[in-house]
């Protein structure tokens, strides 16, 4: 099972799609903390490390929204950028481990740079989500990476030979933009389903893939409805998603999107054993 995974992957017919568990792994490299990646996480790290009300720990787009009431988007773009763009974080094991297949099209709903780390060594397409923007009707940058920096591009100078890596959520570079709060999430979400959020060569490329899951959760109805416009037009089965003790949300979610649940955690495919039966 493991094998053809894996062959999906170099083949191009899987498309990895990381989510928070994805960064299970990663610490901070002064005091050995796990990176804020899942909601809670994230929601604590904002607010000093302090719970806030159960109505905004549901999910952190809520959370960022009261703060930004509170204390202007700026606010929440700044504890982003620090948290990710400033902080020195060791590597993941899964990103090692992405960076050995290379695949021709990664999504990656976290919101820090590890990805883009994966593929400094060769030139891409950065796809990178935004919202509430008035310049462009289209909720999306795209971004060539030539071997060494980013710059720019539009549409029509994309090169459709390079791989593609799509970071919905943002990230700190090589241009500071985030979709966090609720009402980020209710622009891009909008102009996902009219599809205005992904950029045409991507909605042809993306035409019957299937998709490996590896560190995504299925319980927050925000989480869901990016993943379901995003892998549209997927193959039947749609995919794979390695989650150890599925809750029965999970299941019927998954069911309705034929995604095949594994009962694992990601590290399997790194094990020993998983590298002995692909030999």
């Amino acid at each position: 099972m493991y094998k053809e995974l894996v062959e999906g992957i170099q083949s191009g017919k899987i498309v990895p799609y990381l989510g928070a568990g994805a960064l299970k792994d990663v610490k901070n490299m002064q005091d050995g903390s796990p990176i804020p990646a899942d909601s809670d996480s994230l929601i604590l790290a904002m607010n000093n490390g302090q719970p806030m009300a159960p109505r905004l720990m549901y999910e952190f787009p809520r959370a960022a929204m009261n703060m930004e009431n509170k204390k202007g988007r700026s606010f929440v773009q700044r504890f982003l950028n620090e948290t990710y763009g400033e902080k020195e974080w060791t590597r993941g094991q899964l990103h090692d481990w992405i960076a050995d297949l290379k695949p021709n099209y990664v999504i990656d709903v976290n919101r820090d740079t590890q990805l883009l780390d994966t593929y400094a060594d060769c030139e891409h397409t950065l796809v990178m989500g935004v919202a509430r923007i008035t310049a462009s009707d289209y909720r999306f940058k795209l971004f060539h990476y030539d071997g060494s920096s980013y710059s720019e591009v539009q549409l029509d100078q994309v090169n459709p030979s390079l791989p593609i890596v799509f970071k919905p959520l943002g990230a700190p570079k090589p241009e500071a933009n985030y979709i966090a709060a609720d009402a980020d999430f209710v622009d891009y979400i909008t102009e996902l389903m009219g599809g205005f959020a992904i950029p045409d060569f991507l909605k042809d490329y993306r035409k019957e893939k299937q998709y490996l899951f590896l560190g995504m959760r299925f319980t927050r109805d925000t989480e869901r409805m990016v993943m379901s416009d995003i892998i549209y037009a997927a193959d039947e089965p749609a995919g794979w998603a390695f989650i150890p003790e599925p809750t029965d949300k999970e299941r019927r979610f998954c069911a309705l999107k034929k995604i095949e649940i594994i009962e694992q955690d990601w590290d399997v495919l790194l094990s020993p054993e998983t590298a002995q039966a692909m030999a």
